[in-house]
C-alpha cells in the first residue's frame, strides 16, 4: 500500500471506531443505527444528484452489496438483542480481512506478496487476541455463530464493493447509490416503533446523525482506496478500527484489562506496518 492509501484507511478506521464508541455510549442502539442509516441515505441522495450514474457493469455489485448490508443489519440487531456482541464482535472484524483476501485471489486474481500475507495475518491475530480479552472464549455458541455470520457478510460486501467501485467509472456516483439504497433500514425501524407506540429521542437522533456522517465518511474513504490498493490489504488495515475502539474503551470507558488490549494493539500495528512495507 502507498503511504497515501495507508493514511486514508487508518483515518477511516479511526472514524469507524469513533462512531462505534458513540454507539456504545447509548442504550437505544437500534435507534442510533436507524439514524446512522438515515444519514447514509440523505448523504447518498446528495451524491446521486451531484455525480454521474455509475456504469452498468457496477450495478450487480451495488445490488449485491445492498442486500448483504440488509442481512448485516438484521444480524447486528439480533446480536445486540442477545447482548453478546460486545464480547464477540472482534471475531467478525478479524475474520473479514482473511476472507476478503482469499476471495480477491479467487474472483479477480489479486494477491499479496508473502510480506503482505504476513501483515494481514498479524492484523487478524491482533483482533483475535482482542476477542479473547473481551471473553469470546466464554460466549455462547449462538453469539459466536452470529459473529461468524457477521464476518462472512462483512467480507462479502467488501469484495462486492471492491469489484463494483472499480467498474463504476464514477466512484462518488457508486457511493451515492450504495448509501441511498440503505433507506429501507431506518424506514422499517421507524414503522415498527410507530406500530408499537414508540419513537426516537432527541439525543438518539443527534448521536445517530453524527455517527452517520462519520460512518459515511469512513466507508466512502475505504471505497475510494479500493480503487488504488489491494482489497485484502485495505480490509486488513480498515479492521484496525477495532483496536482504536479498544483503546477508546480504555481511555473513555475505563475498560479492563489494559495489558491484553495493548498487546492486541501492538500486534495489529505490526501488521499494518508490514502491509505498508509490502
Amino acid at each position: 500500500m502507498s503511504l497515501t492509501a495507508l493514511s486514508l484507511v487508518l483515518f477511516a478506521a479511526l472514524l469507524h471506531a469513533g462512531w462505534n464508541a458513540m454507539l456504545k455510549s447509548v442504550t437505544d442502539r437500534a435507534g442510533v443505527l436507524a439514524a446512522v442509516s438515515a444519514a447514509h441515505a440523505v448523504l447518498g441522495l446528495a451524491l446521486v444528484l451531484a455525480f454521474p450514474l455509475p456504469a452498468m457493469a457496477s450495478w450487480p455489485s451495488i445490488v449485491a452489496s445492498t442486500l448483504l448490508h440488509y442481512g448485516y443489519y438484521m444480524l447486528l440487531f439480533r446480536a445486540y438483542r442477545h447482548g453478546d456482541l460486545s464480547q464477540v464482535y472482534p471475531i467478525s472484524r478479524g475474520l473479514a480481512p482473511a476472507l476478503v483476501a482469499l476471495s480477491a485471489v479467487i474472483l479477480i486474481g489479486e494477491t499479496l506478496t508473502p510480506l503482505g500475507w504476513s501483515g494481514l495475518s498479524c492484523v487478524s491475530l491482533g483482533v483475535g487476541i482482542l476477542a479473547l480479552q473481551r471473553g469470546a472464549v466464554h460466549a455462547s455458541r449462538q453469539s459466536v455463530g452470529l459473529a461468524l455470520g457477521l464476518g462472512v457478510l462483512i467480507a462479502s460486501y467488501s469484495v462486492a464493493d471492491g469489484i463494483g467501485v472499480r467498474l463504476s467509472e464514477s466512484v462518488f456516483g457508486y457511493m451515492g447509490w450504495l448509501f441511498l439504497l440503505e433507506f429501507p433500514v431506518p424506514l422499517a425501524i421507524a414503522l415498527t416503533r410507530r406500530r408499537n407506540g414508540g419513537g426516537f429521542g432527541g439525543r438518539v437522533l443527534l448521536m445517530g446523525g453524527l455517527g452517520g456522517v462519520a460512518a459515511v465518511s469512513a466507508y466512502g474513504i475505504v471505497l475510494y482506496v479500493k480503487t488504488i490498493a489491494p482489497l485484502g490489504a485495505v480490509s486488513a488495515v480498515r479492521e484496525s478500527s477495532v483496536i482504536f475502539a479498544a483503546l477508546l474503551g480504555i481511555l473513555v470507558f475505563g475498560e479492563r484489562p489494559v495489558a491484553g488490549r495493548l498487546i492486541a494493539a501492538a500486534v495489529v500495528a505490526a501488521g499494518v506496518v508490514t502491509l505498508a512495507l509490502a
